[in-house]
This record gives structure tokens, sequence and C-alpha cells, in this order.
């Protein structure tokens, strides 16, 4: 679909989650069970549960993975919408003006008379964010809800690994997406996700993704056995036809499609206050350079400048005043 023929550039697709963060020292996560790191599901008595313990009120911010990209990308000036499925309640009304300030269309959002989805994430001092999620309303969306109109008018489709937890409705969206043909990247979103659906997406590798984001844990576990070989991962991944992101933290990212690899340098940050949402902003740097035509490796820089502005603030949001410089340093990689 050209630029011209269609109203949006991006079209994200995931969960619109309201994040709660909270500091917590590593011993507050010896209370849960999972992984540190990582992200689990629970229900709202468990998500009410973990809230009382926190030592201090929680910060409250938008967010979802598809939801941080999508709103970043909205920032840097491509046409974006969205399509989840908001509660009826005030954090509901509250992620809906969020996603309004930034720009973004929300006509394609639906609707549950339920609690809107939340997300505790705990931010131990290291600035590792491990995750607990009550999906709540956006756990309603259904495969049959999901159409092509959904995707009309749309260039590109950004869908959030998370969404693989229910196969009907990935299927239903990758499905619909390609029918009104939408390019597709995936992000692969935590291991946990890898590890329950490894045999999704390696047969959606197969039938074509155009862009793939992983990081560390993502692509190992994704293809045990490499090891640390990340140039290798990449190439692995980029066998598939399609663009591999293969993000690894404060070192950067390899990317790499066909013969060509590039190694994306890391843009150091003074301080690391907080890395959730950092891989959501580097997905939306790239994206934007990608959709702007741009070569791989200025996608890539341009991601790692969101990434190292976004884990300088608390939560997955770049703060507004920070924009314009952020929109003069993606004319520098556009010359």
């Amino acid at each position: 679909m050209s630029a011209s023929a269609s109203s949006f550039d991006l079209i994200g697709v995931g969960s619109p989650i309201m994040d709660l963060l909270a500091q917590v020292p590593d011993t507050f996560l010896t209370t849960l069970t999972g992984a540190k790191g990582g992200m689990v599901l629970i229900d709202a008595v468990e998500m009410e549960a973990i809230v009382t313990r926190l030592e201090h009120h929680p910060a409250t911010v938008a967010g979802g993975s598809a939801g941080n990209t999508a709103v970043s990308a909205a920032r840097l000036g491509l046409r974006t919408t969205f399509l989840g499925k908001l509660g009826n309640d005030t954090t509901a009304t509250a992620y809906r003006a969020h996603f309004t300030s930034a720009g973004g269309d929300v006509s394609r959002f639906k609707y549950a008379d339920l609690a809107n989805a939340r997300c505790v994430s705990l931010i131990t001092p290291d600035s590792q964010r491990t995750m607990r999620t009550c999906l709540a309303a956006a756990m309603t969306l259904g495969a049959n809800e999901i159409s092509t109109a959904d995707f009309k008018g749309c260039r590109h489709a950004h869908i959030e690994g998370y969404l693989l937890f229910n196969r009907d409705l990935a299927n239903a969206v990758i499905t619909a997406a390609r029918t009104a043909g939408c390019t597709i990247s995936i992000d692969l979103a935590s291991f946990e996700v890898v590890n329950a659906a490894r045999d999704w997406i390696l047969a959606q590798l197969r039938l074509g993704i155009d862009v793939v984001f992983a990081n560390e844990d993502e692509i190992h576990a994704l293809f045990p056995g490499i090891g640390q070989d990340y140039p290798a991962l990449a190439r692995r991944l980029a066998e598939f036809g399609g663009l591999a992101a293969v993000k690894i933290g404060k070192d950067g990212a390899w990317v790499a499609r066909g013969a060509e690899l590039h190694r994306i340098h890391p843009v150091p940050s003074p301080t690391v206050i907080d890395t959730t949402g950092a891989g959501d902003a580097w997905a939306a740097g790239f994206l934007y350079g990608y959709l702007r035509g741009w070569t791989p490796l200025a996608s890539g820089a341009l991601g790692s400048r969101l990434g190292s502005e976004c884990v300088r603030h608390l939560g997955p949001a770049i703060p507004v005043s920070h924009w314009p410089e952020l929109h003069a340093h993606a004319k520098l990689l556009s010359n």
C-alpha cells in the first residue's frame, strides 16, 4: 500500500495497559512467583495484593508494549492509530486522552464494560523491571471482533508479542493485517512469550514477517544453542526473509537483512532511571526510519537514540519537552 493511499502509516495492535510504576528492593521479588525481569499475567485479586504491599503509592502512566511504540511513533510524526480494547472506567479515559495528546488516532479502539488493563512494573535498584499484568478488559478482545476493516488504510501493523498468549486472536490479527495489505512487524515482548509460542512464531516467520524485534532473552529462547553470538543470531532470524533487529540493551543492537549485517551502536545514557519501555521506544525509532525508507543503519541509530532517552525517565513515556531535540536528531539522520 502506497503512503498516498493510506490513512495511517502505522497501526499498533495489543493491550492498552495503564502502567503502575514502583521502585522496590530485590527482596520484594522473592514474594512473587516467576523470574526477575519477566512478565506474568495475574488476576485482579493478585494485582491488589501486590499494590497494597508496596511501600509507596505507584506512579501511573499509559503503557502496553505496542501502545508505547505507537505513542512514540506518533510523537515522531507518523500517522498512527491503535487496535486494542479499553475498559469503561477512569483509567480507560486517561489512557485514551494520553494517546490523543500524543497525536494518535483513537477511532479503532474497541471497548468493554469492565475495568481497564493494568500492569505493575516493579523496578529494582539495577533499573530492571519485573512486570505483573492484569489484562481485564483487554483480555476480552476476541478473534471474532477482528476484521480486515480494522486495518483498512494502514500501511504497517506493529503487533506486540503478548498477543500470542491468545493464539486465536493472534491468528485473526495477522491474517486480517495481511489481507488488508499491511506490512507487519512483531516485537517478541518477553522470553515467556517465546517459550509459550515458539512454534507459532517460527510458522509465521516462514509465512513472512517484514520486521522482527527481539532482545537478548527472547532471541536465546527462539534459537537456543547459538550462545552469545548476536551477529549470528541476527543472521539466523533474517534467514526467514525479513528484517531482524536484535537488541542487546546498553550494548546496542544488531540488524540483519539478507546479506546485510549492521552493528547499531548504543547511545550512552548519563543516568539510567528505569528501563521500562526502552525496547518499545527503540522499535518506534526504527519503524519511523523503516517507514520513511531509511537504511537499516539510520533506522537503528534513531532507535538507539529513543531507547537511550527513554531510560532516563521513570516509565515508558519520553517527556514532551524532550521531543524537539529528538525531532532534530531524526532530521539529521534523514539527510
